[in-house]
């Protein structure tokens, strides 16, 4: 009897079974094949996650930290209107010395202060005419400035750009937004058809050059050329790196490398008001800002800062692939092989990843998602302005330059520290989805209760509305970035942040008109906030997932179905990976 876990019994056979060192054919004359000849078994084509794993861990995170480290310094370029634009309290120069407290009050007229709920005042404007109050004129030997915040010396103290002049201090702001807009735009494509690293040193170059250029500026009008300029290689630079850093992580670090990238831009900003403090002068500012990225230049030397690997697997270079094939092939350790250059390896030419625009113009999906999240790039950076002066549109007590610098600074490094804690185990959307209900509901307390609201209760509701705003601004370019496949990535993203340039340019408008109509403003922008929070149901979910990589990877990002809990149906990217 055989116990049931015995093996089972096998009749003798009457041919001794073959040695361990000679391999069993089926056929028995055939010769012995050696391990050369065997053949390779079959493998999938090189995936976006595998490219990047190839650069190796401690490549990755040079990388990652290279495209992290200029964030600092473009803060100093993006950042800088607020302070070399601040226009301090001013009257007409009198002759003589120093006048006193009542001779100011008898050398100008009284009039009503400019904007909404703001008391009388000396005027800064007009004066009397030959010390008679009979005659009211305007400054005729220019202006005396109070300067207590910010800059000593800006454009508006330098080139009187107050009273009739006052005009071209918002026309500057337009102009630097219209610039960023265009650099998003123009330069997002470029980096889709050329390559991340050729958009990056073109950016970069350009910046230092119209940076010098702007720091000689000689009058207002080629200051605001110049600065159109600026803007619009700072911007190409911050969105290169911003799409070069992502494709440079797999999943699981999309999100912490986002935050670092963004709490370093916002150290820039904190920094950028110390340089202020210390240098006291707007050329100098600027010119602290471009002068390091002279050093960044250094990224086009070859194998310092390589081409994205994603974007290198959509380009046409075959020889590359089938080579990286085979080397994958035959040894499993590639990704630690320092002798491994494929991916550090300049494109040639005519390497550029084929898009079809009859395919695009037909994805309706990823269209879908771009009008949803550049519509709520618009409405939060629209609204942040309306939250940071609402104080002072509203109650005429505007509160210091430093206490609202400070504030917003501090608001979105708070920002991106809540997303850091919670988009990863909540997701993308949900935290979208309650960032903007936040926004609105801020929006329509200030506005329906504020004569009921305490000074303390309007300062509360206003940081709560600066604060989600900003992180719904912030997230809604992570979340493009990740669902928006890597052959238009560079478009796509470009495209929301230049959608979210739109609704920034509410606040210079606001500025042209004496702020006349803010309440208006901020009803509009308080009903468009809720039309955001229902599109964003539109959107999928893109957390823990490989990025897409062509126009059709991006179509099958989908709303995941509603009732039901299940995953978004995304064949191709749910393939298991044989290198994991």
């Amino acid at each position: 009897m055989t116990s049931p876990d015995s093996p089972p019994l096998v009749s003798p056979s009457p041919c001794p079974a073959p040695p361990p060192s000679v391999p069993s054919s089926p056929v028995p004359s055939s010769p012995a094949p050696s391990s050369s000849s065997l053949p390779v078994p079959p493998s999938l084509p090189p995936t976006g996650e595998v490219m990047v794993l190839a650069l190796g861990r401690k490549k990755q995170r040079v990388l990652i930290a290279l495209s992290i480290l200029p964030n600092l310094f473009l803060a100093f370029l993006l950042s800088s209107d607020s302070l070399i634009t601040l226009s301090p309290p001013h009257h007409c120069h009198l002759p003589g010395p120093l006048p006193s407290l009542e001779m100011l009050n008898t050398s100008f007229p009284w009039e009503k202060g400019t904007g909404p709920g703001h008391s009388r005042g000396p005027s800064q404007c007009k004066q009397y005419a030959n010390g008679s109050q009979s005659a009211v004129v305007d400054c005729e030997a220019g202006w005396d400035y109070n300067v207590t915040e910010g800059l000593r010396n800006n454009i508006v103290t330098e080139w009187d750009l107050v009273c009739n002049q006052y005009w071209m201090v918002p026309l500057e702001e337009v102009c630097f937004i219209l610039g960023v807009l265009t650099g998003c735009l123009s330069l997002g494509y470029a980096a889709d058809r050329l390559g991340r690293s050729k958009a990056l040193l073109t950016s970069l170059t350009l910046s230092v050059v119209f940076g010098v250029l702007v720091c000689v500026s000689p009058n207002p009008s080629i200051f605001i050329v110049m600065r159109f300029c600026l803007a619009a290689a700072s911007a190409g630079v911050y969105l290169t790196l911003y799409i070069s850093r992502l494709e440079l992580c797999e999943p699981s670090l999309r999100l912490m490398v986002t935050v670092l990238a963004g709490l370093m831009t916002v150290a820039g900003e904190l920094l950028l008001l110390g340089v202020a403090v210390g240098c006291q002068s707007w050329r100098g500012l600027l010119g602290a800002g471009a002068a390091p990225l002279t050093l960044f230049l250094s990224y086009g030397i070859p194998g310092v800062f390589p081409e994205s690997p994603r974007w290198l697997l959509l380009s046409e270079r075959s020889a590359d692939m089938s080579s990286f094939g085979e080397r994958r092939n035959s040894n499993r350790d590639v990704r630690d092989d320092e002798s491994f250059t494929e991916l550090d390896s300049e494109p040639s030419p005519s390497s550029r990843p084929h898009l079809s625009f009859p395919e695009l113009f037909h994805s309706r999906n990823i269209w879908k998602n771009i009008c949803v999240l550049g519509f709520t790039s618009f409405i939060s950076h629209g609204i942040s302005h309306c939250y940071s002066s609402f104080r002072s549109d509203v109650r005429g007590n505007a509160p210091s330059f430093y206490w609202t610098y400070l504030l917003s600074v501090c608001a979105g490094g708070g920002a991106w520290l809540l997303l850091w804690a919670t988009v990863n185990r909540c997701g993308r959307r949900g935290i979208l989805l309650l960032f903007m209900t936040m926004t609105g509901l801020a929006s329509l307390i200030l506005l329906g209760l504020m004569e009921y609201l305490s000074e303390t209760a309007i300062t509360v509701f206003s940081v709560l509305g600066l604060f989600s705003s900003q992180a719904t601004a912030s997230l809604c370019i992570l979340f493009t970035a990740e669902i928006m496949p890597t052959i238009i990535r560079g478009s796509g993203v470009g495209t929301v942040l230049a959608l979210g340039c739109v609704g920034r340019l509410s606040s210079p408008l606001m500025d042209l008109r004496n702020h006349y109509g803010y309440f208006l403003h901020h009803v509009v922008y308080s009903s468009l906030a809720l039309l955001a929070v229902l599109s964003i149901l539109l959107l999928p979910e893109s957390k823990r997932k490989p990025l897409p990589q062509t126009l059709g990877d991006g179509e099958q990002y989908r709303r995941p179905p509603l009732g039901r809990r299940r995953r978004d149906n995304v064949p191709l990217l749910a393939t298991p990976n044989p290198e994991t």
